[in-house]
């Protein structure tokens, strides 16, 4: 019951701006932050190999990680480190670069003395396509959000809500994915569509206990609060023993804990959107906005 009591915060304490100051801060902070790393590398946040082409490899060795490093990133071929992980197996691993010269990488391995159990390859151009998709997908999907929206409440301001909401719970992830060094791929837009579907549902709950049900503000506020704070604890923490259980340290099913973890980041960001910004917005239309 401790973080349920946190989230308990008495509305008529605050005024709006106060309520809506740490999402638009936070917001601010997570742009900044991609367009800092959009100067820096020329893309707001990295891509994997599925976007950018490249190659998988899995080799059984009794060598340990970092050798098995150093072993391809000593070639012409392969720009910058590759990636090592491990998997369930304990000598078995997953190297993944970027190069797409798969004859250089298993001659590589085979002269190391690994053993090459599969290798797969992603072309440039392939992924160049699947980055555009993915681009595309995001986007249909907001708009698409945004015009089912402004269909239900035919209204400006609790529409820009919910929808400055949904924005705020994709772009602060992907800031934070940039930090904790989570690359952008199949698996983790596939949790931002998700963030998207859990962003409007919540703020939906919001908008129609105050709007369309009788009541006190207050009390209808706070009705839809405790409904919508539970629903998104019980996601967080299944989330998060998915990340936890997929991690390294348990069954190591690294996009299986990546995507856990930026569901996680986001339906966190989505209780301080909704439950302060939304309520920050729809506050002052239901009592300054429509007299205005």
């Amino acid at each position: 019951m401790a973080a349920l009591d946190v989230l308990a915060v008495d509305y008529t304490d605050y005024t709006d701006r106060q309520l809506a100051a740490i999402p638009l801060v936070v917001l601010v902070l997570a742009l900044a932050v991609l367009g800092g790393w959009f100067l820096m590398t020329g893309a707001p946040v990295t891509p994997g190999i599925e976007f950018t082409g490249g190659t998988e490899l899995q080799v059984t060795t009794g060598a340990g990680q970092a050798q098995i490093q150093d072993t391809f990133a000593a070639l012409p071929a392969v720009d910058g480190q590759p990636t090592v992980t491990p998997t369930a197996g304990g000598n078995t691993f997953i190297v993944t670069t970027q190069s797409t010269d798969t004859d250089a990488l298993t001659s590589a391995a085979e002269s190391a003395g690994y053993t090459v159990e599969s290798v797969q390859e992603t072309s440039a151009s392939f992924g160049s396509d699947v980055q555009q998709l993915g681009v595309l997908g995001l986007a249909a999907a907001f708009v698409g959000m945004a015009l089912l929206v402004f269909v239900l409440f035919r209204s400006f301001v609790p529409s820009i809500a919910v929808i400055l909401s949904a924005f705020s719970d994709i772009v602060v992830p992907l800031a934070l994915m940039n930090l904790f060094g989570i690359e952008l791929s199949l698996g983790t837009v596939a949790a931002l569509l998700m963030l998207i579907g859990y962003s409007v549902d919540s703020d939906i709950l919001l908008n129609n206990h105050v709007l369309k049900r009788r009541g006190d503000f207050y009390e209808s506020t706070y009705r839809a609060r405790r409904t919508g704070v539970t629903m998104t604890l019980t996601s967080i923490s299944a989330m998060a023993v998915m990340a936890i259980v997929a991690s390294k340290f348990v069954f190591n099913i690294p996009l299986l804990s990546q995507v856990g973890l930026v569901l996680v980041m986001g339906l966190a960001v989505d209780l301080m959107n909704t439950y302060l910004l939304n309520v920050s917005l729809l506050r002052w239309y239901k009592f300054e906005g429509i007299a205005r």
